[in-house]
């Protein structure tokens, strides 16, 4: 700091373009230079310099403390965003094996559901086949008592028309000594 103000002054080129002696008080630029170097004197006598640099070396190491907090809190964010990462890719794959599970239960519940659906149509056409021979059984029972029927209607009215009353009272005599034939 010294041998800066010291370059100054040998460098004050107005000082040297003033006109009459320049080591006269009546010489503004020697009262200004020589005020100058009292103002610098007595800022060296307060040791106003080494004050300045206990401040600056102050600030200097606040600001060292602050850069340091920070590259403390920017690790610790990298720690932290470094968990979250692997949070979230945790979560994701968990996610994946929750989706997988849930198509693999939804494929097994699909092929579940087919396979007795088909259970269920084939008891049905069973069912419907079953009903199919009841209803033709009893269709063909129904025929048959039906011919039964008609052919009894029919032997009846040729029995009728060819039975006289003779024939009638020896086919009596012949019914009553067969089931006294049979009781006996």
């Amino acid at each position: 700091m010294k041998k800066l103000s010291l370059v100054f002054v040998l460098v004050a080129s107005p000082a040297l373009a003033a006109s009459g002696p320049f080591f006269s008080l009546f010489n503004t630029n020697f009262v200004v230079l020589i005020s100058f170097l009292a103002f610098v004197a007595v800022l060296v006598y307060l040791k106003v310099p080494g004050k300045l640099m206990a401040m600056l070396d102050k600030r200097a190491e606040g600001i060292k403390a602050d850069l340091d907090e920070a590259r403390a809190l920017r690790e610790e964010a990298q720690t932290v965003l470094a968990s979250y990462e692997r949070k979230h890719k945790e979560v994701q794959e968990q996610a994946e094996r929750i989706v997988e599970t849930a198509k693999s239960e939804a494929e097994a519940a699909a092929a579940k559901a087919k396979q007795d659906l088909e259970v269920a149509i084939a008891r049905r056409l069973a069912a419907a086949d079953d009903q199919i021979e009841s209803a033709k059984a009893g269709a063909v029972k129904e025929v048959q008592d039906r011919a039964v029927h008609v052919a009894i209607a029919a032997a009846r009215d040729m029995i009728a028309r060819q039975m006289t009353a003779q024939h009638a009272d020896k086919l009596v005599d012949t019914a009553i000594a067969e089931v006294d034939a049979k009781l006996h």
